[in-house]
């Protein structure tokens, strides 16, 4: 059991409004055909959660655990990495080296003398950073990635790891994603950011393909489809593909799409809520690391406008008090802060009256969860569990 904890709930006025079409399925088609060939892959497991669906009061809740994807201990190795692979293939194809490209010549050096004169570069929590050096670093490119300053040491270091090289920018993630634009622009870099703006849409559209193939994985790993999805919001790239991915996998019987953010950066529940993407202002002080994001990527907002069913808001500590449900009493499953933010949400929702109401949570729900982090600082997760304990 979870302490209560106040939250804010927001339901989509415009959910199930048409819209454009924000990841086009040829793109996913071809994002797939790549990463599920790179060694080392393999579908995450997908994980029952008996304790937390009595507790929520439902038939089922689903974990997809995303801690082993491909050793970087989160999702975005599917994002980062992929789209770091298409911009060296393009960037050859343009320099009149090579026309297409593969991954497994990339891998192979076939063409590392030229990669080594390509820099790419992008801003981080942690999570992307790291899977856009792991990418940098296997396909031979250089890689720069610029992090604010309340970026642990632990996660500076793990990125550190892959080759890059670390620089530390004045404010928040977005005053970094503002740093690496300007640099990129002035050395001829190339960005690989997990967010979108106008004029930049094409490298984070391959990022969001990517995060796409854990979504199709979960829905063939589950017996019946889901009635409710619960996701980690930030600046809403995960939470579109997975929505797209839910679309393309059910159709007219999609899940309610429940996207969760921490109460200290809700940039998409205060997007919704204005009808319109907004910035938020301040110093974004989150233990959600990787979710303390004040500005909407603009394609994930396209898609999130119209297809989320609800916006919802978790302060810091039910992100702890789930961290400590989930190695105590789920078999020992290990999630880093940014990962339970869906479950938190879930928990909290289901014991308030109107919360359940409002977003159709029965006794007969089955529910799908994204674990998308595991331990990726492990000296801070320690201490959180520790420390809740």
């Amino acid at each position: 059991m979870i302490a209560r904890h106040r939250f804010q709930l927001l339901l989509n006025r415009h959910a199930g409004t048409p819209g454009v079409v924000v990841l086009p399925e040829g793109g996913f088609r071809r994002a797939r055909e790549e990463i599920t060939l790179w060694p080392g892959y393999a579908p995450t497991p997908l994980i029952s959660l008996p304790d937390v669906a009595r507790e929520a009061r439902v038939a089922a809740v689903y974990w997809k655990d995303e801690a082993g994807r491909f050793g970087l201990g989160s999702f975005k190795a599917l994002g980062g990495a992929y789209a770091v692979m298409r911009v060296l293939t393009v960037e050859l194809s343009k320099r009149g080296i090579a026309n297409a490209v593969t991954s497994a010549e990339l891998l192979e050096g076939k063409y590392r003398e030229a990669t080594a004169g390509i820099t790419v570069t992008c801003a981080t929590d942690g999570n992307h950073g790291r899977s856009v050096a792991w990418g940098a670093q296997r396909f031979g490119a250089r890689c720069v990635i610029f992090v604010h300053e309340t970026v642990s040491q632990g996660r500076r270091d793990a990125i550190a790891a892959y080759g890059a090289e670390i620089r530390v920018v004045s404010g928040t993630y977005d005053d970094a994603v503002r740093a690496a634009q300007r640099t990129a622009e002035k050395e001829g870099w190339f960005v690989v950011s997990d967010t979108s703006y106008a004029g930049y849409t094409e490298v984070p559209r391959d990022v969001m393909q990517g995060y796409r193939l854990m979504a199709e994985e979960a829905a063939a790993q589950l017996a019946t489809a889901p009635s409710h999805v619960f996701i980690q919001g930030g600046v809403g790239g995960l939470a579109a593909a997975v929505s797209v991915q839910m679309r393309t996998s059910y159709g007219a019987a999609a899940p309610h799409l429940v996207v969760a953010e921490p109460d200290q950066a809700a940039c998409l529940l205060a997007s919704a809520e204005a009808g319109e993407p907004v910035a938020i202002e301040g110093e974004l002080d989150t233990l959600m690391a990787g979710l303390a994001c004040g500005e909407p990527s603009l394609l994930a907002w396209q898609e999130l406008e119209r297809a989320a069913f609800a916006f919802m808001a978790v302060p810091d500590q039910a992100a702890v008090d789930c961290m400590r449900l989930l190695v105590r009493r789920e078999s020992r499953v290990v999630a880093g802060e940014s990962a339970v933010a869906g479950l938190a949400a879930l928990l909290l929702a289901a014991r308030d009256p109107f919360g359940r109401t409002a977003l159709g949570l029965t006794e007969a729900s089955q529910v799908l969860l994204f674990g998308t982090e595991g331990a990726t600082d492990p000296v801070l997760y320690a201490r959180l569990v520790e420390a809740a304990a």
